[in-house]
């Protein structure tokens, strides 16, 4: 019964800290993309400048990063050649640079709720350019769900009261530009066995992403900073906003470290309900029924692949588990066909003798 009581305590407290981490993924998330609509919003903070606040974010963090990995040495670095690092790291730093940039200039443009429900096409972005890129098979069963998943975002779409078209290509580029980033780093990294943390890959990826923003912030934004004299740098929101984007960096690698990526994915769909909510009750974004009806589709649409996607992990699992199954009975009636050799001989000679 103590056995029991402890194996049930323990599998509590795995379940509470899961929650937990979950906690704080998703409170980090919701206040980094309301800080930034906060901030770039011309009716609230009127900071209309994203590449500048993204430049402020990965100036932060990268600083952050090599205070960890070289200064106080608290994680490990992973070793880059030159080579490697300018083929593989710089791409993704580019396009993650694009990402970022489209993203938050897409707050100036629409509302926290609609950003969140054509953030769900993310999955049919990745799922076809893995293909594109034969990372992916196709599957009539699949891209029928990202059909589904597709028109739903176009219902909200439609149903949307303050509809900007503008803003809706900056978004649409922006999932483009991160499900691309999302498949090289398959590509470019992970295959060939290189597998970087949050912190270092913000160590490695901010700089290079720092520097591909320096460039259209140059021709775009520095002329227009450099003639509203008015503006002071301030410390505190800045500061605060940069430190909370750092901080969900660390929440993403506890929540998949800690639980998995899948988890994050679930977690995920919740808060982007909890934005539609605040975005509706506390900013007073319109919020449509025909745009419930749309990302209703589409979230049913994104459940079933992230379902789907968590039975083929299963059975991907099962057939490894069971493969190792059979050759370890192979090697086991192996060895037991050699003792049996063995003491067949010993006892032909004994006969012999």
């Amino acid at each position: 019964m103590g056995k029991g009581s402890a194996l049930s305590d323990g599998l509590v407290k795995k379940i509470i800290l899961s929650y937990t981490y979950v906690a704080i993924w998703i409170f980090l998330s919701f206040t980094v993309i309301v800080y930034n609509k906060y901030i770039l919003d011309r009716k609230l903070y009127n900071w209309p400048f994203p590449i500048s606040l993204t430049m402020i974010h990965m100036a932060f963090c990268s600083s952050l990063a090599f205070l960890l990995v070289r200064v106080l040495k608290l994680v490990e670095p992973v070793a880059l050649s030159r080579q490697l690092y300018l083929s593989s790291v710089v791409p993704i730093g580019a396009l993650y640079a694009l990402s970022l940039w489209l993203s938050n200039s897409a707050y100036i443009y629409l509302s926290v709720s609609f950003i969140q429900m054509l953030k769900a096409l993310m999955p049919v972005a990745v799922y076809s350019i893995g293909i594109l890129f034969k990372k992916d098979t196709y599957k009539g069963n699949t891209m029928l769900n990202m059909v589904a998943i597709s028109v739903g975002v176009a219902i909200a779409a439609y149903g949307e009261a303050k509809y900007d078209s503008w803003g809706v290509l900056l978004q649409l580029g922006a999932v483009a530009f991160e499900a691309t980033r999302l498949v090289l780093i398959q590509i470019l990294l992970t295959s060939k066995g290189i597998n970087l943390n949050p912190i270092t890959s913000l160590y490695y990826v901010a700089p290079s992403c720092l520097f591909f923003l320096f460039i259209p912030w140059i021709f775009v934004e520095y002329p227009v900073l450099r003639e509203n004299s008015s503006f002071h740098f301030d410390f505190v929101v800045f500061g605060t906003n940069s430190l909370c984007a750092f901080a969900l960096n660390l929440a993403v690698f506890l929540l998949v470290g800690k639980t998995s990526a899948l988890t994050m994915n679930v977690a995920g769909v919740v808060k982007d309900w909890l934005l539609i909510a605040f975005s509706w009750s506390v900013i007073k974004d319109t919020v449509t029924p025909m745009n419930l009806i749309g990302y209703g589709l589409a979230f049913l649409g994104v459940g079933y692949y992230n379902h789907s996607k968590l039975q083929a992990l299963k059975a991907k699992e099962a057939q490894k588990k069971s493969q190792q199954a059979d050759e370890e009975s192979g090697k086991l009636l192996g060895e037991t066909e050699g003792k049996d050799g063995v003491e067949g001989i010993g006892k032909k000679g004994d006969t012999q003798a």
